[in-house]
């Protein structure tokens, strides 16, 4: 079989990451070791870490709490036969983390989750990759490293920094400017889009549950190249 020219499934695999709001955890049962399946909300952090919101209540926190492995299932959610979308198996270990970004980028992307995320049971916990299996179409089945999904941060420490600042300014004075993002370049249905995340490699749109990436065109490290980039783009959506 000829390789697929168009696909990069290092590409796929972290717009998969980035893109979802939900997905299935696989934990060891504490004790007989027996796995365990449920559904978790996810978010992730600027490198790509999906971020978790667990209750130590529940059994699989139970289990993280015995054996930290875990398995995370992420795929398109499309509409039509789910076994035709694309989907990403990840695997390795999590931990809480007490970093002020992680509760925000998590809350960012679940705004319903504030009202329970600061009792005493839930606490954030991060995904510490190992490896990844992307499954994303005949002939489209690779094995990935945790460097191929996740996203480089060294030298974009000015952009991290200032993420809460560029998706509030983006937010209050450039709705429109995302709505033809999600709209024009991205395919996305017509509605009141917000930013949700910003990292050196896109932007994170949506709407309601919906989560859109925006693709940069080239590597973003601070606040000033990235107002350049932005505006690219939306000469771009505005030309459609």
């Amino acid at each position: 079989m000829k390789p697929d020219a168009d696909f990069d499934p290092k590409l796929a695999a972290k717009k998969l990451l980035r893109e979802a709001r939900s997905g299935a955890l696989a934990t060891l049962m504490a004790g007989s070791g027996d796995p365990y399946a449920s559904l978790v909300n996810v978010a992730t952090d600027a490198s790509g870490a999906p971020l978790l919101l667990l209750s130590k209540l529940a059994v699989h926190t139970k289990n993280i709490l015995a054996d930290a492995r875990i398995s995370l299932m992420l795929d398109e959610r499309k509409e039509g036969d789910p076994l035709e979308g694309a989907r990403v198996m990840l695997n390795g270990t999590v931990a809480v983390t007490e970093d002020p970004a992680a509760r925000r980028r998590y809350l960012a992307r679940h705004p319903s989750a504030e009202m329970f995320a600061g009792f005493g049971d839930f606490a954030f916990y991060r995904l510490e990759i190992k490896r990844a299996h992307l499954v994303a179409g005949f002939g489209r089945i690779v094995d990935l490293k945790a460097g191929d999904v996740l996203t480089d941060l060294s030298g974009a420490e000015a952009l991290v920094a200032a993420e809460d600042d560029i998706l509030a300014h983006i937010n209050a004075d450039h709705a429109d400017t995302c709505r033809l993002y999600a709209v024009k370049l991205l395919g996305g249905p017509d509605g009141d889009w917000r930013c949700a995340g910003c990292d050196p490699e896109g932007l994170e749109l949506q709407i309601e549950r919906l989560a859109l990436r925006l693709p940069f065109p080239q590597r973003v490290n601070a606040p000033g190249p990235l107002r350049a980039v932005l505006k690219q783009l939306a000469d771009k959506a505005r030309a459609k």
